[in-house]
């Protein structure tokens, strides 16, 4: 287990050297990549969503494959296609974007939502159906879409039922003065800087860190202070609609991720507390009552994190003979 913490921190490593700073945010996509989950990068333009994305897919030695979605593209350009031959007198399946270890979706909120519904089948079941045949998708997929902040021109907000299917949304920000500097400096080398990052995993290892990951140790008294925290998103004044049960488990194995990520074979209350922003901020929709007080999504997982008061479990809390490494 110890080996494979430091190849999870290794990656980082490496997406560092084409993305400055962020280490908080590149930590929270690596553990819901090890969670088994997709994840929603939401920032305005130019913040190095893109780069970051082709940068985990470099380090972790992962088939990518890219698509800039636009109002023109098809459901077929991510489901794939069948062609009739002429010569055999089949028809020959053609792959689509889709049939790779991570698609980077980028600009997701600037297609159709026919072209956005195409991913709902292939991010829950990591399959697409063409003309009545399943074709799978390799082994680990993941989904990393980015998309401009709702009201950028040429935008449309993303379905619930999709934006649930996304483990985590994150937000890369602005840089600091630093980092910007740093950036400067860099200028025309940042493509180089992308270069230099070498592949220090491979999609067995990957598949084998996310079996470690789900094996995690979670006390009943944290599956009752999860729920509870997911039942005040959905039972407050403020939200039209709450975490779904989809969102509590993936809050679940988030959890049990950054337990992994921080060398403990244990979730406490503390890896609940630092996962649960990412994994609501995309699921709470608020009420016309919230909007007109001016109350942000942030502001109510802050009130709600604060209001549900966490169990007192003992410092080691796992099962008989559990081990740490």
């Amino acid at each position: 287990m110890r080996e494979n913490r430091y190849g999870a921190q290794r990656v980082i490593d490496e997406v560092e050297k084409a993305v400055v700073g962020k280490r908080e945010v590149l930590t929270k996509i690596m553990t819901a990549i090890l969670a088994g989950g997709h994840v929603l990068i939401e920032d305005i333009p130019g913040t190095g969503k893109t780069t970051m994305a082709l940068a985990f897919s470099r380090a972790m030695g992962l088939e990518v494959k890219r698509v800039q979605f636009t109002p023109d593209v098809l459901p077929a350009d991510l489901t794939g296609f069948t062609v009739y031959q002429k010569e055999t007198g089949r028809f020959l399946y053609q792959p689509g974007a889709a049939i790779c270890n991570l698609l980077l979706a980028d600009e997701i909120n600037r297609t159709s939502p026919k072209t956005q519904s195409a991913l709902l089948e292939v991010m829950e079941e990591q399959q697409v159906t063409v003309d009545g045949v399943t074709h799978r998708t390799g082994d680990p997929f993941i989904v990393i879409a980015t998309e401009n902040p709702a009201g950028s021109a040429g935008t449309q907000l993303l379905p619930e039922s999709q934006l649930d299917r996304f483990m985590i949304c994150v937000s890369m920000g602005y840089p600091s003065l630093e980092e910007e500097v740093e950036i400067l400096k860099r200028g025309r080398n940042s493509r180089r800087s992308y270069e230099d990052v070498i592949p220090v995993l491979d999609p067995e290892r990957l598949l084998a860190m996310r079996r470690e990951a789900d094996e995690i140790f979670v006390h009943d008294r944290l599956y009752q202070y999860i729920a509870e925290l997911v039942k005040a998103t959905r039972e407050n004044e403020w939200t039209e609609l709450g975490i779904s049960p989809r969102g509590s488990v993936a809050l679940t194995a988030m959890a049990k991720a950054c337990a992994w990520m921080k060398g403990r074979a244990y979730v406490i209350p503390a890896d609940v507390q630092e996962v649960f922003p990412c994994v609501a901020v995309h699921r709470i929709f608020l009420n016309m009552k919230a909007k007109v007080g001016h109350i942000r999504t942030e502001e109510l997982i802050r009130q709600i994190l604060e209001s549900v008061p966490g169990p007192s479990l003992k410092a080691r809390q796992q099962p008989a003979g559990g081990k740490n490494d």
